[in-house]
């Protein structure tokens, strides 16, 4: 299933939402353009639950140690991942930057992308592979659109076998399938 778009039209131009599309993007070139050094790139700003852990168990407060809660979520591992995400955030993004307003917005998104990722910290604490991406961020975005937005739909792009069908279907249906990818996903 891919949107194509909802059927709720934005009151305002979402400025907060088309920035960190912005800031995604760049930091993703940023990360292609470091060629082979953009694995240790990812190493150093994603986050790693076992050695945040690491630091936390013996007591080590440096403030660097919390900047990968902010910096994962705007690197991607692959351009599918971070174009998945960022139309993800642009069809759904805006009516929520509408609902909230560009400050709540902002720091609503980054919350929930730092919630995500202490979620994920709390579910794996020995992880040593990097947390990247917006997924959880977005997930954050799409969960307010479901409640400010329950009678929206979606204008999406169903593969039936070869064939593909233009669908409107419930916001609910549809974002519901998309927890259940992420979830399977990892």
């Amino acid at each position: 299933m891919f949107p194509i778009r909802d059927n709720i039209p934005a009151k305002s131009f979402p400025a907060v939402t088309i920035w960190l599309i912005i800031i995604n993007a760049l930091c993703f070139a940023y990360e292609v353009q470091l060629g082979h050094a953009g694995g240790r790139f990812l190493a150093d700003y994603g986050f790693v639950p076992a050695r945040y852990l690491a630091m936390q168990a013996h007591n080590v407060f440096d403030l660097s140690r919390f900047g990968p809660l902010f910096a994962s979520m705007f690197l991607h591992g692959g351009l599918v991942h971070l174009l998945s995400n960022m139309w993800m955030l642009w069809i759904f993004g805006d009516n929520v930057e509408d609902s909230m307003g560009h400050g709540r917005y902002l720091i609503f998104y980054l919350l929930c992308g730092v919630i995500s990722v202490l979620a994920q910290t709390w579910a794996a604490p020995h992880a040593t592979v990097p947390l990247v991406g917006a997924s959880g961020a977005i997930a954050g975005v799409l969960g307010a659109y479901i409640v400010t937005y329950p009678r929206a739909r979606i204008l999406t792009l169903v593969p039936l076998f070869i064939i593909f069908y233009m669908m409107e279907i419930p916001a609910y249906v549809f974002l519901g399938l998309w927890f259940v990818l992420q979830f399977l996903q990892g």
